[in-house]
């Protein structure tokens, strides 16, 4: 499994929509393997903001984590595999009570599909991005954003570099 100081790659940002504008801020690297540290970044700043965080690893995998209606935040992993190497996808996968998967050759999401239906992409559409395996997690990520509307600060965040 990897370990928080092995230099994983990868970035973690808070998009947040207020009253149809979106903002897209960095989060530190050091939460890119940090579940407590994500989950703690969904509820700071404006609570009548719609909010999820976005963490790519190493360009292997993605999650998505929004507030859920409970303690446990909704979750979307892009692929449950990444439980075999990353920490990080572990620990979703135990919130979503799923197991890590024996055969390793098969890739498949876990976790809610439906978590960015309200901003206009639906199960269907998340799905087939998910489904595309020839894509990067971070270029996943980008059609997500492309989608939603965000591409221009999904960007500009990205390449900012880590935030120190």
């Amino acid at each position: 499994m990897a370990e928080p100081d092995d230099g994983l790659g990868g970035f973690a940002l808070v998009v947040v929509r207020t009253e149809g504008v979106w903002s897209v801020r960095r989060l530190s690297d050091e939460l890119i393997d940090d579940l407590d540290g994500l989950i703690d970044a969904l509820t700071e700043g404006n609570p009548a903001a719609s909010s999820f965080v976005i963490v790519n690893v190493d360009d292997e995998f993605f999650a998505i984590l929004r507030e859920g209606s409970g303690e446990q935040p909704r979750i979307l992993l892009s692929d449950v595999t990444a439980a075999a190497d990353y920490d990080l996808a572990a620990e979703l996968l135990d919130l979503l009570g799923e197991e890590q998967p024996e055969d390793l050759s098969d890739v498949w999401p876990a976790g809610d599909r439906g978590i960015l239906a309200d901003y206009g992409l639906n199960d269907l559409e998340l799905g087939a991005i998910l489904a595309d395996l020839d894509l990067y997690a971070d270029e996943m990520v980008s059609a997500i954003a492309h989608r939603l509307g965000f591409a221009a600060e999904y960007s500009t965040a990205v390449d900012l570099g880590p935030v120190r």
